[in-house]
């Protein structure tokens, strides 16, 4: 199979994968489709089964590719593999877009532009507060005037903890919190973004969207057995 064809194979289940992530797994070493003589990629199902398995662990799992990578090792070297299936083939756009399900394709928050008013219709909150977190520090406005994907999930998240009477003030620890996490996750980024190999850009872009990941569970799981207490469990 040709890339577009494994990318119509792979987007039944994984919507928002692209043809530029199969290419920085094929430069993580996580698959090798074989070449044709002018250079094409050609994928074996196996291979499919193996990106399968691998956007499956990063999706359900969090699993970084460093320990993805491990299992893949270990099965290489048992004989094992990862379970082939046929699912049902999509036909793609030249651009990698899928026919018909424009609409479910999930869009870089980066590439998000709302206005201030879209911004409060859609996350529920209210002039004075929006105000409040724009002091604070933790919804931030891009100029001249437009909010991103990320502002958005802000703005809805602290709606729904002002359901609970958390207030915005309430809120100044996290942004404290996130930006010691920057700091932090920037100088494990900053080495791949300095060299000028596109591989390496990628790469940095793939391990900040998995040291995000990773955080997200990590914090989840602390705030839970931090309540276990309060809850009697």
């Amino acid at each position: 199979m040709s890339i577009g064809e494994v990318l119509g194979q792979l987007r039944v289940d994984f919507p928002d994968v692209t043809i530029s992530k199969l290419r920085f797994l094929e430069a993580e070493g996580l698959v090798e489709p074989q070449r044709t003589a002018a250079g094409y990629r050609k994928y074996s199902w196996d291979d499919v089964a193996r990106l399968r398995f691998v956007l499956t662990a990063q999706r359900d799992q969090y699993l970084p590719l460093r320990v993805i990578r491990e299992q893949l090792v270990e099965w290489d070297a048992t004989g094992a593999a990862p379970g082939r299936s046929r699912p049902t083939l999509v036909a793609v756009g030249p651009g990698g877009e899928v026919p018909g399900r424009e609409a479910d394709e999930p869009v870089e928050s980066s590439e998000v532009r709302l206005g201030r008013s879209d911004l409060l219709a859609r996350s529920g909150l209210d002039e004075s507060t929006l105000a409040e977190l724009e002091r604070l520090g933790v919804v931030v406005c891009d100029p001249p005037g437009w909010y991103d994907g990320d502002a958005l999930i802000i703005a809805g998240a602290v709606a729904g903890l002002a359901a609970y009477g958390l207030e915005p003030r309430h809120l100044r620890g996290y942004r404290t919190a996130a930006d010691r996490e920057v700091g932090l996750f920037a100088q494990l980024v900053a080495p791949l973004v300095r060299q000028s190999d596109p591989a390496a850009r990628a790469r940095a872009a793939e391990t900040a969207r998995e040291l995000v990941a990773l955080s997200q569970q990590l914090h989840a799981a602390l705030v839970r057995v931090g309540l276990r207490s309060t809850l009697g469990r």
